[in-house]
């Protein structure tokens, strides 16, 4: 572990999140710290949660009292991985990149590197490789492979290597809460997809998705009534996306039995290493933006096949919104939003039980019908003669400005500043309706955004 613990850094980053209650604002300074480590072309590895939001970046080696200053290079939220880059030469005397391995097996030992939270010097621990599979990205809400191991992950040790056989294996990146000693790693192939985005394309692209949402087929029954003889295994698609490739082809209640050649189990598993099984969306999530890939489907007892060229699956709700601020549009008192998973997350830790229950369920259940569609709520009221007794209108959908429907906030924002009616109307959720009178509404606006200390009515990226 002597290279590995040359090419661990500690590193410190003074972040500042955006405020979604009050997007018009930023939240206070706040310091973190993690760790990280050297790979090829001096470049430094880590997560992408370490330097989230980040407003400046130093590094500091291990043995050493020095920090450097560090820039952020590139940046995966769904994958958490970051590339940061340090120009001082001085900081690389005596760093040796590490050389990336490959998936380790069950029962491999791994030695994690890294600086938690308890003290100032490096630390090392070790695991053993418990379970390799699909989880859920906690930072980026996506679902990518991962591998646990039962070696406790702290604050601080995100971003350091899984070092087995003198190769990194992994990067530490989260824990399983409610549970000791369970952590997890990012394993090579997600690493090498992210790398590969960026040195490739200059840029970090994304994951592929299908767009499908799919149902196991382990019912007899069912499998009968879909024209599946014995010897055909897949899952049904009860789904199909729109704005995806895959709606051209694929069909609801198609049954797909293979990806690239790689049959499907009736519970949506594929093979992978010895005597393994893993989700079929492993196959998927693995594609680059861009490739085509294989599927063979049955529709009505007979096989298709298709070719179709694959992309990141963007929802309607946004999973994250980092490195930028919040949109917003404020008109007589009337916060405009659209709805982010950020947004419900400043409930709490318990933003799910804690949050409006219509716009939970609309965040994982909606996508995108049209190109640059949005999810636009009404966030709260600031308090006005002119807006009183609608502020209990709050967090609902905003569906139509003056009788059209609205596509995102940007459409909003035409259409109340465009409106050529004596009066206004915002029809909302649940059939309720918000009228103003015009230009009462228009010269009450600068007035209750002077009262509120609220310098623009509409957030930059809407100028």
């Amino acid at each position: 572990l002597d290279a590995a613990l040359n090419s661990v850094v500690k590193i410190f980053t003074v972040s500042s999140s955006p405020n979604y209650v009050l997007p018009w604002q930023k939240k206070p300074l706040r310091e973190l710290t993690g760790s990280g480590f050297a790979i090829s072309d001096r470049r430094i590895l880590t997560n992408a949660h370490v330097v989230a939001d980040h407003s400046y970046v130093m590094v500091r080696k291990h043995g050493s009292a020095v920090k450097f200053r560090a820039k952020v290079q590139a940046v995966g939220h769904e994958c958490d991985l970051a590339l940061l880059r340090v120009d001082d030469d001085d900081f690389w005397e005596g760093i040796e990149p590490l050389e990336l391995g490959d998936i380790p097996f069950l029962q491999d030992s791994v030695a994690t590197v890294g600086y938690p939270q308890g003290g100032d010097n490096i630390c090392v621990t070790r695991g053993v490789v418990s379970r390799v599979e699909p989880v859920q990205y906690i930072h980026g809400g996506s679902h990518l492979i991962a591998i646990q191991i039962d070696a406790a992950v702290n604050p601080g040790n995100s971003g350091g290597p899984a070092m087995y056989n003198n190769t990194v294996v992994g990067v530490v990146f989260q824990n399983l809460s409610n549970a000791e000693n369970v952590g997890y790693i990012i394993p090579v192939p997600v690493i090498k997809h992210f790398l590969s985005d960026v040195e490739e394309r200059g840029r970090y692209i994304g994951f592929c998705g299908l767009g499908l949402v799919c149902q196991s087929t382990e019912n007899k029954q069912l499998r009968d009534h879909l024209k599946m003889d014995s010897k055909k295994t897949g899952v049904l698609v009860s789904k199909v996306y729109p704005l995806t490739e895959v709606s051209n082809y694929i069909k609801k209640d198609d049954v797909l039995l293979a990806f690239d050649g790689v049959l499907i189990a009736n519970d949506g598993s594929v093979t992978f290493r010895n005597r393994e099984r893993i989700s079929f969306v492993h196959l998927v999530t693995m594609k680059r933006e861009g490739e085509s890939a294989a599927l063979r489907v049955l529709r009505d007892g007979k096989e298709i096949n298709f070719n179709v060229k694959l992309a990141p699956v963007k929802p309607l709700v946004p999973n994250h919104q980092f490195e930028r601020l919040p949109s917003y549009y404020i008109f007589a008192g009337l916060v405009f939003v659209p709805l982010t998973l950020p947004y419900l997350h400043e409930y709490g830790d318990d933003w799910y039980n804690a949050s409006p229950r219509r716009l939970c369920d609309r965040t994982f259940s909606k996508m995108p019908k049209k190109p640059g569609e949005q999810f636009v709520i009404m966030s709260q009221v600031l308090i006005d003669d002119i807006n009183a007794g609608y502020e209990r209108l709050a967090e609902l959908q905003v569906k139509q400005v003056n009788g059209e429907k609205i596509v995102n906030l940007q459409h909003l924002r035409r259409l109340v500043e465009g409106c050529k009616e004596p009066y206004i109307r915002f029809d909302l959720d649940d059939g309720r309706v918000i009228v103003l009178k015009y230009e009462s509404a228009k010269e009450a606006s600068l007035r209750i955004l002077q009262n509120h200390r609220i310098s623009s009515p509409v957030s930059t990226d809407l100028l």
